[in-house]
C-alpha cells in the first residue's frame, strides 16, 4: 500500500504551533495507511528531507496545507519540484489559499486537487479511490481540474467535531518533539494551540472564512475540549492556550461549561470572538470567563464608521457606539479586548477613502481613552471579498486583480500583501499608505504590545516618553526615531508574529 507524506509549510519564524490542520488529516487516516509528518517550521531545509522521502519510492500522496502569505514560500516550490522530479505523486493541497484561490493554483499544473474546506472525510476518501483506481468525482469537498474547467464537487455539512478522530499528538511526537509546539508567550511558558470549533455563523463580505463554511460553524464539546487540553497539560506541561477558532464563543452555554471546567486548572486563555457576540453575555458569565483565566480576546472590530461597518457586511449588529461600550465593560472585567481595524477600504473618491482613514485613526484614540489596555491591531485592507458581494464588485471594479501564475504569489509584495501589510489597491495613495503606517508605529510606541515579552519596563518607557509629544500632537509624519527603536528592539508585530 502507498504512503502518505503531509506537509506543513512553514508559517513563523520562531516560536512553531501545534500544526492542527495537518494533524486533523493525519486523524482521518490514523490506522488506515502509512504516513509521515514533515513540518516546515522545524526543519532548516524540509526540501530535502520530504526529496529523501519520495526517493524512497514508497510515497504516491503528497498533502499539505497553505494559508495565503508566508507559507506559499514553502509549499510552492517544493510542489514544483516535486512534480519535475517525481511525476507520479498525487498533490493535494487544503487550506484558506487553494480554497480561495482554486484556479491558479490548477492551473499551476503541478497540484491535482484542491481539500475545499475539512477534510477529515474527502482525504481519507480520496486517497481511497486513486488507490483502487475508481472515479474521485462523487467525493464532497473537492476541487480538481478536467481539461479545461474547474470542478468544484458538493460541499459537505459541517461534520460533528465530537464524532471525528483524536488528534495524533503521540504520532506527531514521533516525529517532532512535542513539547518543543508549547511555546513561550504572554499567556504562559508552554502555550498549547487548539482548535476547538470550525466556522462562523456570520457572513462578513471581505472575509476568506466565509466562502469556506458559508456562515456556519459546529464546536467541540466543552468536556472533550477540556479532556484534551488536559491530556496536554499533564503529558507535556502546557500551561496556557491559545484558541484558533475563527469564532470561539458562538455558543455561551459550551463557554460557560469550558470555563467551569478549566477554572481549577489555573491556565491563561486567549480566544476569537465577535464583539456583539459576547456583548450579549452575562456579567455572571464575563466574570467566570476571567476566574477561568481568559485573559485577552481577539476581536474583529474592522471600523468604527458605522458606514464602512455596513459596506463590509459585517452582520450582527456591530456599531461604533458598541465598539467603546465594550472596551468599557471588559475594563471592568479585566479581560483585554485585543481589537483589530482595517484602513483603507475602498470608497467612492480618493477624498472619502482619506477621510474613512482619518475617521479610524481619530477613533482608535477615543478607545485608547476609554481603555488604555486594549490592545489594537492595524491592518491595511487587501481584498479578500465574497464573490458576488458589492464590496467584491467595487474592487473589482476598481482594477484589481490577483496574480495569474501561482509562482508570482511568492514575490514579497504579495507576502506583505497577504499578511495585510501591503495595500496593492488601486485606490490607496502613497500619502494613505504612509499615513496608516506611520500612526501605526506612533501608536505601538505610545502603547506597546502586551504581547511582546521581549520589551521589559524601562524600553516601555523610554518608548512611551519619545513618542508622547507626537502622539498628543497628532503628528505623524516620519516617526524614524520610533522606528529605529522599534527595529532595534525587534517590536513584536501581532498582525505579522501572531497566531
Amino acid at each position: 500500500m502507498n504512503k502518505v507524506l503531509l506537509f506543513n509549510p512553514r508559517s513563523l519564524k520562531f516560536k512553531p504551533r501545534i500544526p492542527n490542520s495537518i494533524l486533523s488529516i493525519a486523524g482521518s487516516i490514523d490506522g488506515k495507511y502509512e504516513y509521515v509528518i514533515v513540518d516546515g517550521n522545524m526543519e532548516t531545509n524540509p526540501a530535502e528531507k520530504i526529496f529523501n522521502y519520495f526517493k524512497t519510492g514508497e510515497y504516491k500522496y503528497f498533502g499539505l496545507t497553505c494559508m495565503p502569505g508566508p507559507q506559499l514560500k514553502q509549499a510552492i516550490p517544493i510542489s514544483k519540484k516535486t512534480r519535475e522530479l517525481f511525476p507520479e505523486i498525487k498533490i493535494i493541497w487544503g487550506g484558506y489559499f487553494p480554497a480561495g484561490q482554486p484556479k491558479v493554483v490548477l492551473l499551476s499544473g503541478y497540484v491535482d486537487f484542491i481539500v475545499n474546506g475539512p477534510g477529515e472525510k474527502s482525504f481519507p476518501a480520496l486517497v481511497d479511490t486513486l488507490e483502487n483506481n475508481k472515479p474521485y468525482e462523487l467525493i464532497s469537498n473537492l476541487i480538481y481540474r478536467s481539461g479545461d474547467n474547474i470542478i468544484k464537487t458538493r460541499k459537505d455539512e459541517l461534520y460533528d467535531q465530537d464524532s471525528l478522530p483524536n488528534l495524533p499528538y503521540e504520532k506527531l511526537n514521533s516525529f517532532y518533539p512535542l513539547h518543543r509546539y508549547l511555546g513561550k508567550s504572554c499567556l504562559g511558558t508552554k502555550t498549547i494551540a487548539y482548535h476547538s470549533s470550525i466556522g462562523c455563523p456570520f457572513t462578513c463580505s471581505f472575509c476568506a472564512v466565509v466562502p469556506i463554511y458559508n456562515a456556519r460553524w459546529k464546536g467541540k464539546s466543552a468536556e472533550n475540549v477540556y479532556k484534551d487540553i488536559k491530556y496536554l497539560k499533564e503529558k507535556y506541561g502546557g500551561n496556557a492556550i491559545e484558541f484558533h477558532d475563527n469564532n470561539f464563543f458562538v455558543s455561551e452555554k459550551r463557554t460557560i461549561d469550558f470555563a467551569k471546567l478549566i477554572e481549577p486548572e489555573k491556565m491563561i486563555w486567549w480566544a476569537w470572538g465577535r464583539i456583539d457576540t459576547i456583548n450579549k453575555y452575562s456579567d455572571e458569565t464575563l466574570a467566570l470567563m476571567r476566574r477561568s483565566g481568559c485573559k485577552m480576546i481577539f476581536f474583529g472590530a474592522e471600523s468604527g464608521n458605522d458606514k464602512v461597518l455596513a459596506q463590509m457586511d459585517k452582520g450582527g449588529t456591530q456599531t461604533g457606539a458598541q465598539l467603546k461600550e465594550f472596551a468599557a465593560r471588559m475594563a471592568k472585567f479585566d479581560i483585554i479586548p485585543e481589537y483589530s481595524f482595517v484602513l483603507g477600504t475602498p470608497a467612492d473618491t480618493a477624498a472619502d477613502v482619506m477621510a474613512n482613514i482619518d475617521f479610524d485613526i481619530r477613533f482608535i484614540k477615543e478607545i485608547k481613552k476609554i481603555n488604555p489596555k486594549t490592545e489594537i491591531i492595524i491592518y491595511t485592507y487587501s481584498p479578500v471579498p465574497t464573490e458576488g458581494s458589492e464590496m467584491f464588485e467595487q474592487v473589482m471594479d476598481s482594477g484589481f486583480r490577483y496574480p495569474k501564475n501561482l509562482e508570482d504569489w511568492i514575490g514579497a509584495e504579495w507576502e506583505n500583501f497577504d499578511l495585510r501589510k501591503n495595500g496593492m489597491t488601486p485606490w490607496l495613495t502613497d500619502e494613505m499608505r504612509e499615513k496608516i503606517r506611520n500612526f501605526e508605529v506612533v501608536l505601538n510606541s505610545y502603547y506597546p504590545t502586551v504581547s511582546d515579552i521581549r520589551l521589559n519596563n524601562l524600553k516601555r518607557s523610554i518608548m512611551r516618553v519619545v513618542s508622547g509629544i507626537r502622539y498628543k500632537a497628532n503628528f505623524y509624519w516620519k516617526p524614524y526615531e520610533l522606528k529605529a527603536l522599534q527595529v532595534i528592539w525587534k517590536y513584536r508585530q501581532p498582525e505579522i508574529e501572531g497566531f
